[in-house]
């Protein structure tokens, strides 16, 4: 069990600004799932949001700093608002309620909501809604534009949301079929040592796609749409000489792709479908002096019609805490040595 916060002293806070805001709320049974047992999600949100909450009956009183409270009062309603959608309310909802509104306003000058229907991926398994900014200015970017590129570290949703997508326009018949596709690059390990043939070799790093499929649809029906060809798992190397027509396709760790391997799999569009581009520029495990086809795709198409890219960062990893701290402190690292090395060559 997560060691729950320290909530912030209350009469602090009130000295800080006299001025609350005061919410009501209709429904007693809701509000008892927003502040969470023993207050535990009121804890998360004055920690994150620097602010005191206190109940009174069937209203919650903030104090705190003025934009702080607004940001509050929105966490508040928009997890009130996913508990009136029949949507589940965790400490993970909790922190990206939090994440949303701290991550600024979206271009229509509302700030990011984890209840907005508008970004709400439905699949047959479970409704999935985005736990940052980013996220929902991605899930929306998949649903509008014919090819995206999701750019950033481990743990910030790009492939996870990207199949989401794919999956919930399959089953709405928008696509005839899902094209799941990776690079199988030895990073470290070599397939000839591998038993069984070919598909047996790649499978492994095909996994965590079908991770993420047995996720969203259920066992069977992941089986049954394997076999008939609906969705197809497949390493890049399979798409050459191909024209993938009414399909959603994705292509994962993208980093790993040469020049000639993107370029390949991008013409490879075909009429009415949709092309997820997803990867880590900063994990290449390509050969020393191979050019990272992802970097050159990014480079070249900047600008390019019906092309969108979204630059995730340290703040939208949603996984385990830790892993963000761990992602931040691997860039750091990362920058310092960009440092050390210009003021050595200076």
């Amino acid at each position: 069990m997560s060691q729950q916060p320290p909530r912030p002293n209350k009469k602090a806070a009130s000295e800080k600004d006299d001025q609350q805001t005061v919410i009501e709320f209709e429904d007693n049974h809701l509000l008892a799932q927003v502040v969470g047992e023993h207050d535990r999600y009121l804890a998360r949100i004055e920690q994150g949001l620097e602010v005191s909450v206190t109940p009174r009956g069937n209203k919650l009183a903030i104090a705190g700093n003025a934009d702080a409270q607004v940001m509050t009062r929105q966490v508040l309603e928009d997890l009130y608002e996913r508990l009136q959608k029949g949507l589940d309310v965790t400490e993970a909802e909790v922190d990206a309620a939090i994440r949303m509104v701290r991550g600024g306003p979206a271009s229509d000058g509302k700030r990011g909501s984890v209840a907005e229907t508008g970004t709400m991926i439905v699949t047959k398994k479970r409704r999935i809604t985005p736990r940052s900014s980013n996220q929902a200015y991605y899930v929306n970017s998949l649903q509008t534009h014919e090819l995206v590129f999701g750019l950033g570290p481990a743990g910030t949703g790009k492939t996870y949301l990207a199949v989401a997508v794919a999956v919930s326009m399959l089953i709405q018949n928008q696509v005839d079929r899902i094209i799941l596709a990776r690079p199988a690059v030895e990073a470290g390990e070599k397939l000839g040592f591998l038993p069984g043939d070919m598909r047996d070799k790649i499978d492994p790093y095909l996994r965590p796609l079908y991770d993420a499929l047995y996720d969203m649809l259920p066992a069977e029906e992941v089986v049954k749409r394997l076999e008939n060809g609906e969705i197809e798992v497949a390493a890049l190397a399979f798409m050459r000489g191909r024209t993938l027509a009414n399909s959603a396709i994705i292509l994962d760790e993208a980093q790993n792709t040469t020049p000639v391997q993107m370029k390949m799999l991008l013409t490879r569009m075909g009429e009415n479908s949709r092309m997820a581009v997803t990867g880590d520029l900063s994990q290449v495990d390509l050969p020393l002096g191979v050019r990272s086809g992802l970097q050159e795709a990014v480079t070249i198409l900047k600008g390019v019609k019906g092309v969108d890219f979204i630059n995730f960062g340290e703040t939208d990893v949603v996984r385990h805490p830790l892993v963000t701290r761990i992602v931040r402190a691997y860039g750091e690292h990362e920058r310092e040595k960009k440092l050390n090395l210009k003021t050595k060559s200076g």
